[in-house]
């Protein structure tokens, strides 16, 4: 796998905060998203890149080990497990055994260690005769972050998604919440000596500018009434997450009343046809601008009620 410099594809340097590199992939994937630039190849391989790099950098850990290790991350554990591993071999040559080392933990001899560590480095481990098993390790597991808007989980659609140059092909359920992860079992980093690969975890950030206030599958709004209808009742016409319905508003509402609409809510997650409750709260509005003709009926109101 060719290096690539994540700080670089990113515009950014090492010393780049949490916040800049959110920053500056947002910037960078809407720039470079393949919706905005059809039948762009170039765009869609930075695209690609862009992903690649915040994958990597966004995860403090992940960024650690590419800080120390380059295109050979992935692979962290697995180096410093075999650094342990030489550094104890060499511990167990000079400590006067005679023979071959034995060790607790692992059961090698030194044909084993010999070839464990021209697997791991790509040398002749240190001067040990070689021929023998190589070590198997699982591949790194990744994280990654998918935007989407409160519209687009309303209901289950595909997204492709690529990470680390793979394009995954994913079903995207209804009633998916902001922070949710699921685990995509096998898309993480390739394995070493035909060890298995790690898996994806993916993280939905949704963005909310629907007007509507979400917990969990319930929604809410609040909706303006003018005070002749809150007075004397009648009808109002509400718009829904998917249309708008006709509402009957009951005689002498108050202003802060709340009314559910059954089932006008948000779809509950992985039950399909489920939704929750849609609670629309009423805003009363004071008439503004009254004519003179107006105030005049008010006052005659008032002195009925005096």
């Amino acid at each position: 796998m060719a290096y690539i410099d994540y700080y670089k594809v990113l515009g950014l340097d090492k010393s780049a905060s949490e916040a800049e590199i959110k920053k500056a992939y947002r910037k960078l994937a809407r720039k470079y998203h393949p919706d905005v630039n059809p039948g762009d190849t170039e765009a869609e391989e930075k695209f690609k890149q862009v992903n690649e790099a915040n994958e990597v950098l966004s995860n403090p850990e992940n960024r650690k080990k590419y800080d120390k290790y380059g295109k050979d991350w992935q692979h962290a554990e697995a180096y410093e497990q075999a650094e342990q591993q030489r550094a104890q071999y060499a511990s167990g040559r000079t400590s006067g055994n005679s023979g071959r080392a034995q060790y607790s933990g692992g059961g090698f001899n030194e044909e084993d260690y010999s070839d464990f560590f021209s697997s791991m480095f790509g040398g002749s481990g240190g001067g040990f005769r070689g021929g023998g098993r190589q070590a198997q390790f699982r591949g790194q597991d990744f994280n990654a972050t998918l935007s989407l808007d409160l519209r687009e989980v309303y209901e289950k659609h595909k997204r492709t998604l690529t990470v680390n140059g793979k394009n995954i092909r994913l079903t995207i359920p209804a009633g998916v919440e902001n922070g949710q992860t699921i685990k995509i079992k096998g898309y993480g980093g390739e394995g070493l000596n035909g060890g298995p690969n790690g898996d994806l975890y993916l993280q939905f950030e949704i963005n909310n500018t629907s007007g509507f206030r979400r917990d969990g599958a319930n929604l809410y709004k609040t909706v303006d009434l003018d005070l002749y209808t809150a007075v004397l009742g009648g009808e109002l016409i509400v718009e829904t997450f998917d249309g708008s319905v006709k509402l009957k508003v009951a005689p002498e509402t108050s202003n802060g009343k709340q009314v559910k609409l059954k089932g006008k809510g948000f779809p509950v997650y992985k039950k399909e046809g489920q939704f929750g409750d849609l609670f629309i709260t009423y805003d009363l509005k004071m008439p503004q601008n009254l004519s003179a003709k107006e105030k005049e009926l008010f006052q005659e109101l008032a002195k009925l009620r005096s």
